[in-house]
């Protein structure tokens, strides 16, 4: 059956989102319409759905040009996406440089998610600048925002005291707050800490709570750090996220 919607039942942004989780096929639809209509949440959101094939075909390249329109029409959140699609090479040959202006456009205007992806290409020296300074600087902004994986990433620079004053309990404030937020790497680190000073049983739930959320590459660089732990509960969990790795790389499919 071709579902299709009428003009005057053009839906905004956040009830386009509600309806792709209860039936994506449906939302694709109504998300089609409002995009074609100008709704901008629906063009970004139209790109998402494009990128990961919900509900809908999956086309990358496609995705690209949904996000190139919502970002001309000022949604930040596409602005980072065109960031993320240039950085990987989604529907378009990768180009950091590239990637790194448009979440350079997007951390100037306030976005969380643009200031923790352009730190992260100031941090690591890809986009042809490497500044640890303005990274650190971006992390916070970010983690002021709210942003649990930026809090995760400033605590590592405050326990490390790299790039700023040692700070360790400013460290395990932002671990904690990261850990809440659900961020998994966050969850670790604020683990690590916990087991530090004997908190034994906290650090083990939280471990728990990182191995259900861990994507793939943590969750096997995790699983070696696990294996050189001193408490033998702590150490027994690397077999559970051993199993959870071979469990996700069951589910991988060719790009």
């Amino acid at each position: 059956m071709n579902f299709r919607l009428r003009r005057e039942e053009v839906l905004d942004g956040d009830q386009l989102k509600a309806m792709l989780e209860e039936s994506p096929a449906r939302a694709a639809q109504a998300i089609l319409l409002a995009a074609g209509e100008g709704v901008i949440d629906a063009q970004a959101l139209l790109g998402q759905i494009l990128l990961e094939g919900q509900g809908i075909a999956r086309d990358q390249t496609l995705a690209l040009r949904w996000f190139e329109i919502a970002a001309q029409g000022g949604h930040l959140m596409a602005r980072n996406m065109l960031g993320r699609c240039h950085e990987h090479g989604w529907g378009c040959v990768a180009d950091v440089a590239l990637a790194a202006r448009h979440y350079r456009l997007g951390a100037d205007a306030g976005l969380d998610w643009a200031m923790y992806n352009y730190a992260n290409l100031l941090a690591t020296g890809r986009g042809g600048v490497e500044d640890q300074v303005q990274a650190l600087s971006l992390y916070r902004r970010a983690a002021q925002l709210g942003h649990a994986k930026s809090m995760n990433l400033l605590g590592r620079y405050l326990e490390e005291g790299r790039f700023c004053p040692a700070d360790p309990a400013g460290a395990v404030h932002w671990y904690r707050r990261s850990a809440l937020g659900g961020d998994f790497r966050g969850q670790f680190s604020y683990a690590a800490v916990l087991a530090s000073e004997g908190n034994l049983d906290e650090a083990l739930d939280w471990l728990r709570k990182a191995l259900v959320g861990g994507n793939l590459n943590f969750l096997r660089v995790a699983s070696q750090s696990l294996l050189g732990a001193t408490d033998p509960q702590i150490r027994a969990l690397a077999a559970d996220y051993t199993e959870r790795c071979a469990e996700l790389e069951q589910t991988l499919t060719p790009l």
